[in-house]
């Protein structure tokens, strides 16, 4: 029962003290001088305030609203080391059973660090967990919080949390935990390949830790080094990055005894790998209408370094032309296939034909670049038929086909074969969808037997058009047709001239992406993507193995021609090997070094202040044999309402505080001066004041 007084006046305020005040004024004066009948006078206008008045008693039926308590459970990934998984749970079900014992209190469970963005699995996001849970709670019924946790917790406010409410925190693990963990100080994001690439690291252990540890350093999984590091000082590292794109630096130590987890012994850095310039040795022969195509091309790409020359004057030719007039300088044939030739990452023979401007045994020096992995690549035209073929040199170890001597000169729409269009040189090319295939027709091919290495575009009757072979360590593509320069023109329509002739210059310079064979995996979220390129109908399933060593298998779904995809969705964060057929790939799911990895002992350190400021505590879960209340293999506290002024924690308890806050039900109104009642107490006092005035 709620009693109150409350006045519902019969007329508005201000009127009613426009009536009163001229009356109480003659009533108090009356009184002042003693007149005759001023009580009763009085007695009279307090009996005429009280009826315009109405007082009302107030009967309020009330319900207690209940104080909402947040217990937020920490499921992050480090709770699953040792028996924090076990301590948790048994926490948890100890608070439940404490707290359903209280109906003052509106228990919320929240759980956090379990969320299917990976962003959100990288760090223990508890306040942001509690937040969620009291959004829309008034602050005048939040009776506290309680989390459960290792303490690593990675979004503790710089002040006092939002809510003032006492917030106490319970630890899993224990205080003899120990562990090293490495990880990287400095590590650039872009790296040159072939040069060295500087970085330093660090190697942490518990309780500062000395002395010094092995250091394995593999890239792209292959281990590369040992280093010695002195734990707890920075170390530089050096490494030579081996390749284009994405590549993987991995940094691992050995586990010392009784250590929590291994999973912080190895650190990753991603480095995308850049190429200095591609230097190409462009060698023409006499001009042609295409002469240019080649050159064009090259010049257009700001990652190729060009050299170009162009035979216009075999020696043979006697014109009687000034020796200062035949070229801006001489051609430095020495110098480039001779001491240089290394130096090149491709070279190009446009319709080039033997006039004795190399000497003979270049051309062995040319094959013997190629064996050794050189590129070479030949722009065939009707002098690769002829009695100067350069396939009548030296070179023709190296050659992919000899000619016939045979020119065949008929109009045919260039097709890609059936190893072309699973090849990633020609897969995919622009209008090859078609039949006939979206482009303009050529009108020459150069016929060839015994074509060796891979046919991927055939011409004329069904002739090979683009062969592309392997030659020891070297590359060589052949192209024979001298007819691309009428795409580069426009010829009914054009061509994708610039992207075979791309594709095919990056594939004889061992560019990773158009490998035939070629596997490759990536982390998008939490989701680990495997693709691979394979010559093959089908490369079977991917073998896996996650972070923590389980190995698991995934299916390989055809994409398109020479293309087959694979997904899996996964729970854990870190390096992934992955392996198909004799390749192998590695990929990082989630944020490299993640910070739920970087420390993992458990601590209370981190709570301690924000628990402090709003009179809370923190507090380990002690095992079993300590003294207290025991919830399975772990002590609690016990719980404690609190009123909101009152302490919020003790030795073996904690406090949670109620509220004062409670919802209105229902309401009796009893008027006061109110029907007979009034009416009859009205009439008395005026009653007795004419009384006595009669008198």
């Amino acid at each position: 029962m709620n009693l109150s007084l409350a006045f519902e006046p019969l007329i508005s305020w201000p009127l009613l003290g426009l009536v009163l005040a001229p009356l109480l004024l003659l009533a108090l004066v009356g009184l002042w001088f003693r007149q005759r009948g001023a009580v009763f006078r009085f007695a009279a206008l307090l009996a005429l305030t009280a009826a315009l008045l109405n007082p009302v008693l107030l009967d309020e039926e009330r319900e207690a609203l209940k104080s909402v308590v947040a217990v937020v459970v920490d499921r992050s990934q480090s709770q699953d080391i040792g028996e924090r998984t076990k301590q948790t749970d048994e926490a948890l079900a100890g608070l439940q059973q404490r707290l359903g014992r209280f109906k003052q209190f509106d228990v919320r469970v929240v759980e956090a660090g379990k969320s299917e963005a990976a962003e959100e699995r990288t760090e223990t996001r508890l306040f942001g967990a509690l937040e969620s849970a009291f959004r829309d709670v008034p602050p005048s019924r939040i009776g506290g919080a309680i989390m459960i946790t290792d303490g690593e917790v990675h979004d503790v406010p710089g002040g006092t949390p939002d809510f003032n409410a006492p917030l106490h925190a319970l630890i899993t693990g224990n205080d003899q935990e120990k562990d090293r963990r490495i990880r990287f100080e400095n590590a650039p994001r872009f790296g040159l390949v072939g040069k060295p690439l500087e970085m330093t690291y660090r190697v942490i252990g518990t309780n500062n830790e000395a002395g010094s540890v092995d250091v394995r350093v593999s890239v792209n999984g292959e281990q590369v080094s040992v280093e010695r590091a002195t734990i707890g000082q920075a170390m530089p590292l050096q490494v030579t990055i081996p390749g284009a794109g994405r590549n993987i630096v991995e940094l691992a130590i050995d586990p010392e005894p009784d250590e929590l987890t291994d999973t912080n012994n190895r650190a990753i850095a991603l480095i995308d790998g850049i190429r200095e310039n591609l230097r190409v040795l462009l060698v023409s022969g006499e001009p042609h209408a295409g002469e240019r195509t080649w050159r064009n091309l090259l010049k257009s790409d700001a990652s190729v370094d060009l050299v170009h020359f162009t035979i216009l004057r075999p020696p043979e030719k006697q014109d009687g032309t000034p020796i200062n007039e035949l070229s801006l300088i001489a051609f430095p044939t020495r110098e480039l296939f001779v001491e240089k030739i290394k130096d090149f990452d491709l070279i190009i023979f446009d319709r080039y034909q033997h006039r004795d401007v190399l000497p003979i045994l270049y051309y062995d020096y040319i094959a013997e670049y190629v064996e050794k992995g050189g590129a070479l690549l030949i722009a065939a035209g009707p002098e690769y038929a002829g009695e100067s073929s350069i396939a009548r040199t030296p070179l023709m170890s190296a050659l992919p086909a000899m000619p016939t001597g045979e020119v065949v000169e008929k109009a045919f729409y260039p097709r890609l074969t059936e190893l072309g269009q699973r090849h990633p040189v020609t897969r995919g090319l622009d209008g090859s969808a078609t039949e006939p295939p979206h482009w303009s027709r050529w009108f020459r091919t150069i016929g060839v037997e015994n074509p060796g290495g891979e046919a991927v575009m055939k011409g004329a009757d069904d002739r090979p058009l683009l062969l592309l072979d392997r030659k020891g360590e070297g590359r060589v593509g052949m192209f024979l047709s001298d007819q691309g320069w009428l795409w580069a023109r426009g010829f009914e329509g054009g061509g994708p001239h610039v992207q075979l002739y791309r594709r095919i210059a990056h594939w004889l310079m061992k560019e990773p992406e158009l490998e035939e064979e070629r596997l490759t995996a990536d982390g998008r979220g939490m989701m680990l993507e495997i693709r691979r390129q394979t010559m093959s109908d089908d490369p079977g399933p991917a073998q896996i193995i996650t972070p923590s060593g389980k190995a698991m298998t995934v299916k390989l779904e055809r994409a398109e021609p020479g293309v087959f995809l694979g997904s899996i969705e996964t729970s854990e964060i870190g390096l992934y090997q992955v392996g198909n057929g004799d390749l192998k790939a590695l990929a990082h799911v989630g944020p490299v070094n993640a910070p739920e990895f970087t420390d993992v002992v458990s601590t209370e350190n981190r709570l301690k202040a924000p628990a402090e400021a709003t009179g809370g505590s923190v507090r380990r879960l002690a095992p079993s044999s300590a003294l207290g209340n025991l919830a399975g293999g772990v002590t609690l506290p016990s719980v404690v309402p609190v009123r909101s002024t009152g302490a919020a924690t003790g030795n073996d308890w904690i406090g949670l505080r109620t509220t004062d806050d409670s919802v209105l039900k229902a309401v009796s109104r009893v008027p006061l001066f109110g029907g007979f009642l009034g009416l009859g107490l009205l009439l008395l006092a005026l009653g007795s004041m004419w009384y006595r005035e009669g008198r």
